[in-house]
Formats: structure tokens, C-alpha cells, sequence
């Protein structure tokens, strides 16, 4: 694999990765599929959980890392004790939206104060550390890219929140999917072309 391909890969994983989508998303499926069937909250979030435990599991028995699959199953339990605690399956999906507002919320005031979140996730991983702050175009870069980010966090919760307060869990459920998997791979990938485009790295000024 050539230095572009290690650092999309850099990039996306540093991100979530393939693995933390499924860690996170799969339990959601499935909390949303199991309510469908019987309409029982109970059972869906325990299928929800179960989930979620077997994830973290198999990526111990695989020796996988298992940051997401653990993240996953606190992200379940947090979701769970909503949804108990009101009764309301659509409440399982609260915490989703407080996500959203706290990411987006870092992220815009980072990129404000001109301290991207990408670039200080990143510039260690691209070698470059904090460099970039010293050179305008790679700081510009990464402020860009990270408004993708803002861009993502932030249009969730235009199109779910008013989807929660109708209290249509199957729409909610099913819109909470389609901005999940697809905008997290179409901002990643965005983050990376944006990132591609600009200069590489100047190892002088790391020294």
C-alpha cells in the first residue's frame, strides 16, 4: 500500500473506522427491528444489548481492538436507560441526538477559535503533531475538512430532532440509519480528498 492509501486509512480509522460503525450501528439495527416485531421495549433493548455484548466479545476472542465495542456497549446501555426510564422507544434514541449536538458543538467552536478538531486528531497520526499550525494552508485544510464535520453533527439533528418530538420511532429508526453509515463515510471521505489536496507534509518543519 502506497503513503496515500496508509493515510486514508489513517484517517478513516482515526475517525471510527469500519469496526466502530458496526460496534455502534449494528445494536440500533437491531433495537429497531426486534420493537418492529412485537412492539416490546423491554425485549429490544435487551436484544439491543445482547448485541452489543456478543460485538465486544468477539472482538476480545479475535484479539481486535475493542475501544469502539466497548463504546458500544455503554452507548446502548445510556440509550437503554433513556428509553426504560420513560417508556417511550423513542427516547432510545435521546443520547444519539445529545451526540450530535456536543460533537457539532466542539467541532464549531474548535474550528472558531482556529484549533480544528481533525488537526488535532490527525497531526500526530499524519506525523506532523502540531506543526500545522505554524503553516497557514495545512491549518486552512484541516479547519475546512472539519467543517464537513459540523456539517454532519449538526443537519442529524435538524432532520431527527423534529422526527423525535412526532414520536415516530420507525422514522426516526430508520433516518437515525440512513444519516449514520452513509454521512459518516461520505464526511470521512470528504475529509480525506480535502486533506489529499493540499501540499504534503514538510519534515522540515517538524525538526
Amino acid at each position: 500500500m502506497n503513503q496515500h492509501g496508509q493515510d486514508r486509512d489513517k484517517v478513516i480509522n482515526a475517525l471510527g473506522g469500519k469496526k466502530g460503525l458496526i460496534d455502534s450501528g449494528l445494536p440500533a439495527v437491531v433495537f429497531l427491528i426486534v420493537f418492529n416485531i412485537n412492539q416490546d421495549l423491554q425485549g429490544a433493548i435487551w436484544a439491543s444489548l445482547s448485541l452489543a455484548i456478543i460485538l465486544a466479545i468477539w472482538r476480545l476472542i479475535r484479539k481486535d481492538t475493542i475501544q469502539h465495542s466497548i463504546s458500544g456497549v455503554i452507548g446502548v446501555l445510556i440509550c437503554a436507560y433513556f428509553a426504560n426510564r420513560s417508556g417511550n422507544a423513542t427516547d432510545f434514541y435521546i443520547p444519539k441526538l445529545l451526540t450530535n449536538l456536543g460533537y457539532g458543538t466542539v467541532y464549531l467552536i474548535a474550528n472558531l477559535v482556529g484549533w480544528p478538531i481533525l488537526g488535532l486528531v490527525l497531526g500526530p497520526l499524519l506525523g506532523e503533531n502540531f506543526t500545522w499550525r505554524n503553516n497557514p494552508r495545512r491549518k486552512k485544510m484541516y479547519i475546512k475538512a472539519s467543517w464537513l464535520w459540523v456539517a454532519l453533527f449538526f443537519s442529524r439533528i435538524a432532520v431527527q430532532y423534529p422526527i423525535y418530538k412526532s414520536g415516530n420511532v420507525n422514522l426516526l429508526g430508520t433516518v437515525n440509519l440512513a444519516m449514520g453509515y452513509p454521512l459518516f463515510f461520505a464526511a470521512a471521505y470528504g475529509s480525506w480528498l480535502i486533506i489529499r489536496s493540499e501540499p504534503p507534509i514538510d519534515n522540515k518543519a517538524k525538526e
